[in-house]
């Protein structure tokens, strides 16, 4: 045999099934910001689009993408069946301290609850059973992403680009509803923003180890922080948050 033997394969397919938006983890409910931006003006065609998406992407989706990563990370770093709870466990504080507004401290979650339990059927693994016991209200979504990306062969890097996937795709999938956009413009809208979406995910990977907690990344969106707050006291709305 040669020796020259190539390295295996990543789980492509295990992080191509947590980033589809079809994972009945309830991503589809929420809009990531986009229903208040638009009922305010702010977004009204791709072009708008495009900016909210690249200014959520560099704050609260690198972020998040930060944490993924961290918490991927921590769930490697304790015993094989019970994973780092106390390392999650403080990243899940922190991202707290991240979160200013309440409305979305609570939509982070229920969506990390329902991204927990999709993945405790679909995959059971003591390290998910360990972590939802050590935060019975729910981990944020991003912690819980991390570790569900570890129970899946994943890496910090996976955990990272999955996230940041998701800051994207949610709010982008909701403009094509709520402003009836042209599905192919909005998904070139996409792709114009993948180069900048792997180079956060690299960002955040770089750092998942030897940060401690405190000192992960954490630029700030206002402005979503208000608007979330005006859209969770709406009577009416089409999506969760």
């Amino acid at each position: 045999m040669s020796g020259n033997r190539s390295a295996p394969a990543a789980p492509t397919a295990a992080l191509l099934m947590l980033a589809d938006g079809r994972f009945p983890a309830g991503g589809h409910a929420h809009s990531g910001g986009l229903e208040a931006a638009v009922a305010a003006g702010r977004v009204v065609d791709t072009t708008t689009l495009e900016a909210f998406l690249r200014g959520r992407a560099a704050t609260s989706g690198a972020t998040a993408a930060a944490f993924a990563a961290a918490a991927c990370t921590a769930a490697g770093s304790g015993p094989a069946k019970t994973a780092d709870t106390a390392g999650t466990g403080e990243l899940d504080t922190e991202f707290e301290a991240r979160t200013p507004a309440p409305a979305l401290r609570a939509a982070s979650r229920k969506l990390g609850r329902q991204l927990l339990r999709a993945a405790r059927t679909i995959r059971p693994a003591p390290a998910l059973d360990a972590l939802a016991a050590s935060l019975p209200a729910g981990p944020h979504q991003p912690i819980a992403l991390g570790a569900v990306a570890h129970s899946l062969g994943l890496g910090a890097h996976a955990a990272a680009a999955a996230t940041l996937h998701d800051a994207v795709t949610g709010p982008a999938t909701a403009a094509v509803r709520l402003l009836g956009l042209d599905p192919f413009a909005v998904h070139a809208v996409l792709a114009r923003l993948a180069p900048e979406l792997d180079r956060l995910a690299d960002a955040a990977d770089a750092h998942a180890a030897g940060t401690p907690a405190h000192a992960l990344a954490s630029p700030a969106a206002p402005l979503l922080d208000i608007l979330a707050e005006h859209h969770a006291t709406w009577e009416v709305r089409l999506f969760a948050s």
